[in-house]
């Protein structure tokens, strides 16, 4: 019996072996080390009349980095992979943390963090900013209806809900961090499987001996082989690549590359039995990011990380009209490249403790070709159409910024964390200055507090502050963070936190066509033709919200999390009101659920609660006599939807072919057929206001095979 410390472990799966004298080696892979969190493996030796293996790993999974003081939530693969309602969807699992929301179409993975619009999320992967993991993505979006990103490749999520820190830049809400795991440096392996995002492979194997490794998976749709039409005139088709290269160049220094693919597209068609459908839509675009990092190791001083990153998006979208003799009505040909050289630097100095510090400069080349020749069809204008443009603009520009943080032990129970970060908008002639700050106090061993404030600052995208010449007066948006909470640690695997937040938003952009609206109040949708429009930045806003969340990891049989938050958001537009946000849902539940009936049954349940989201009504008697829909501006967002109610199961069944495992998994979405809220149309045929609603009684089945 003893106990051994190994230390100066690279991030990786891992396999260990332990022989005693004279015993047969025990060895167990799959071991997952991760960078930040300490590993403890238990290793029971064969007993001289009962030869038997056991072996357990736990985490401790509830170490945030020492400078978030904040809300952060470690999400682990299987979360992604086995919980109801996630559909293997990195985003989707995110949206049952506290203070998410799901949007007005559960189609979608829009994350809507504490009031914000989905705009407002920054998105890393693999230290590479990407504005949008999702097929189907469009400029004015951050959401999609599926990831691009294969959930089995990844290691693990951070997600930050507030008062992030000082690395991360232009984003006003909330950062996804996501880290990829390596392939195997073992030897050649592979797995193919099937479900809702598709079907596809992924093969991996070592680099050099060992010295690094490989893994790379591609993925395509199926559902155009079974049918040409899901229920709105069309099919969606997509494609994905990931690839991830990694190189021990030396003990102290790693590279690794990472690249990923997305390309899709879709033609609707307008379908008989809807007479109300009078678009055809051809759409279509491809995105991909890919970066080339070098990370070195200062002794046990600290560790720096160079970045070369590049991101590209092109969206191609026509859309014809029935009552315009089919002509295009609207055309989209827009596409947008980022590249970036940025550099990291984490060291622990005497007096600072640990100093981070670090710059990076952005190249921007954005190709803007929007026409729109018989303007645009607005619930929010009396005139059935109105502002016709043909928008075509290129142009290239730099975008420096840099940071400093430190994070300091203020004795044996205070960490402060300050620093700052400054950041050149120079599409908008602006210069920024983001102070931020953190403190934590250990009450006890179990009970902490922690406090955070910062400043954030985001630059309207490029396709809005790029469209028309008064636009580029735009100046960058404005976020206030302050928070304050506790968590209780009640043992290894299970905590609970209760945090109260305030944001206040100012210089968004607003509408001075229509006084109402603000973009805060946009991003959740497929359509952006109704972003084009001129702007000022005059919106102004403020959330402040309450969440309670419990959670438990790691079970033998059992694991799962809840969480209840209660919040407000009001937003204002050119006329200066603050009304209820379209992100406003003041009561959010969210439960997740996951037991083990033996080694081959798995089952997991999720419930969602929401309190119905604002809308604006109808003008009754403008929209009967112009036959299509005018909202009541005099009522914006002054009606609120039912309530919103899903609940979701899977049940997963582990076989064993040919010495490996084989998981099938079915499990249904809104199990219950609840028909929930989406928005009020109006039909041209009836003439009369219609509900659509949200996705209804969904199966779901898959299929995993490792070979």
């Amino acid at each position: 019996m003893g106990n051994f410390r190994l230390s100066e472990i690279r991030s990786g799966v891992y396999s260990l072996e332990v022989q005693a004298a004279g015993e047969p080696p025990l060895r167990q892979t799959g071991l997952e080390i991760r960078a930040g969190l300490d590993a403890r493996v238990e290793v029971l030796l064969p007993l001289p009349d009962n030869s038997r293996q056991e072996v357990t790993v736990s985490d401790s999974i509830f170490v945030a980095p020492e400078e978030v003081k904040g809300s952060s939530f470690l999400v682990q693969p299987r979360e992604i992979l086995k919980s109801a309602g996630a559909i293997q969807d990195v985003s989707r699992y995110v949206q049952t943390l506290p203070g998410v929301a799901i949007g007005s179409d559960d189609f979608r993975n829009d994350l809507i963090v504490r009031g914000g619009s989905p705009l407002e999320n920054l998105f890393v992967i693999d230290n590479i900013d990407i504005p949008n993991i999702n097929n189907f993505a469009n400029f004015g979006t951050a959401g999609g209806p599926v990831s691009m990103l294969d959930s089995n490749l990844i290691r693990d999520v951070n997600f930050l809900t507030g008062a992030f820190p000082a690395p991360f830049s232009n984003r006003l809400s909330s950062v996804l961090q996501v880290a990829q795991r390596e392939g195997d440096r073992q030897g050649f392996t592979g797995r193919a499987d099937v479900a809702f995002a598709g079907a596809g492979a992924i093969l991996e194997g070592p680099i050099a001996k060992g010295k690094g490794s490989w893994v790379i998976s591609a993925r395509r749709s199926f559902l155009d082989a079974f049918t040409n039409d899901i229920g709105f005139g069309g099919v969606p088709v997509n494609y994905n690549f990931n690839a991830k290269f990694v190189y021990d160049a030396s003990p102290r220094d790693r590279i690794w590359f990472v690249n990923i693919t997305g390309y899709d597209y879709i033609n609707i068609r307008p379908q008989a039995d809807e007479p109300d459908d009078t678009l055809s839509i051809n759409s279509g675009g491809w995105r991909s990011a890919a970066g080339l990092n070098w990370q070195r190791l200062f002794g046990t001083r600290g560790v720096g990380l160079l970045g070369i990153t590049h991101s590209e998006a092109t969206v191609r979208e026509t859309q014809s009209d029935i009552r315009f003799n089919n002509q295009t009505s609207f055309s989209d040909r827009t596409r947008e490249g980022e590249t970036t050289l940025k550099y990291d630097l984490n060291v622990y100095l005497p007096l600072l403790n640990k100093l981070q510090a670090g710059g990076s400069i952005k190249l921007f080349r954005v190709d803007l070709n929007a026409t729109q020749p018989f303007g645009i069809e607005s619930q929010f204008s009396d005139r059935e159409r109105v502002l016709p443009f043909n928008i075509r603009n290129q142009f290239n520009v730099v975008q420096p910024g840099g940071y400093v943080q430190s994070t300091q032990n203020l004795g044996k129970r205070f960490s402060l964390t300050w620093g700052g970060r400054y950041d050149n908008y120079r599409y908008l002639g602006a210069t920024r200055w983001s102070p931020r700050a953190g403190l934590s106090y250990r009450l006890t061993d179990k009970l902490s507090w922690r406090a955070a404030w910062g400043t954030y600052h985001q630059q309207p995208v490029f396709f809005v502050s790029g469209a028309f010449p008064q636009n580029r007066q735009l100046l960058p948006m404005r976020s206030d963070h302050l928070l304050t909470g506790f968590t209780w640690i009640l043992n290894n695997t299970t905590r609970v936190t209760l945090e109260g937040y305030y944001k206040r938003y100012k210089d968004y952009p607003v509408s001075p066509l229509f006084p109402q609206f603000t973009l805060a109040n946009a991003g959740d949708s497929f359509g952006q033709d109704e972003l084009l429009l001129p702007y000022v930045s005059t919106g102004r806003g403020r959330v402040r919200g309450v969440e309670l969340f419990l959670e438990k990891k790691f079970s033998r049989k059992w694991s799962g999390q809840t969480n209840f938050s209660w919040s407000r958001t009001r937003h204002s537009g050119f006329d200066g009101v603050l009304r209820p946000g379209s992100f406003d849902y003041p009561l959010i539940f969210n439960g997740v659920l996951s037991y083990a009936f033996s080694r081959k049954w798995d089952f997991s349940v999720r419930g969602v609660y929401l309190t119905g989201r604002p809308f604006t009504p109808f003008n009754t008697a403008l929209s009967t006599a112009q036959r299509r829909g005018v909202l009541d501006l005099a009522r914006f967002n002054a009606v609120r939807a039912p309530n919103y109610f899903r609940l979701d199961f899977r049940v997963d069944r582990t076989f064993t072919f040919r010495e490996k495992p084989v998981v099938a998994f079915v499990g249904l979405q809104n199990a219950t057929n609840r028909q929930n809220f989406a928005f009020p149309g109006w039909s041209r045929t009836t003439n009369q206001q219609t509900i659509e609603t949200q996705l209804g009684l969904f199966p779901i089945v898959g299929l995993n095979w490792r070979f």
